[in-house]
């Protein structure tokens, strides 16, 4: 498996539209793009800083895993995200390594297919996700 590059890097925050009067009042920085992903109980404001992206997320259900997170370590970094050529390969070549994966199938968001990989225990403390394919802008609605 090669790992190409850091796509985005995510941070769990309680309260979304804080955060971005944060980001605004201190830094100058106006998200480039805002979305709801539903499928993980999310909503996200994406600031691109050079090739990568940041991730500022909001629970929308006390059931997502970010929600989860929030409880247990408080706000701050949730998962970082890094892009490879083949997911499937990625995926394969860490069943064979012995890799618990946390999701045994890709997921797709956007263009993207994903897969959260080992338990942040397993990877110093980081939650770690693969992705394949392009995030594809003009489908977020």
């Amino acid at each position: 498996m090669k790992i190409r590059k850091i796509d985005h890097i995510c941070f769990a925050v309680r309260n979304l539209e804080k955060t971005k009067a944060i980001y605004r009042e201190s830094l100058s920085m106006t998200p480039d793009l805002e979305y709801v992903a539903e499928s993980e109980h999310i909503k996200v404001a994406r600031y691109y800083v050079g090739e990568v992206a940041i991730e500022f997320m909001e629970p929308t259900s006390a059931e997502s895993d970010v929600a989860r997170s929030i409880e247990r370590r408080g706000e701050g970094a949730f998962l970082i995200s890094y892009r490879v050529d083949d997911l499937d390969a990625a995926m394969d070549e860490l069943k064979k390594k012995g890799a618990r994966l946390i999701d045994e199938k890709p997921r797709t968001l956007f263009g993207n297919r994903y897969a959260f990989i080992q338990k942040p225990d397993e990877l110093a403390g980081v939650l770690v996700e693969l992705l394949d394919g392009e995030f594809d802008a003009s489908q977020v609605g």
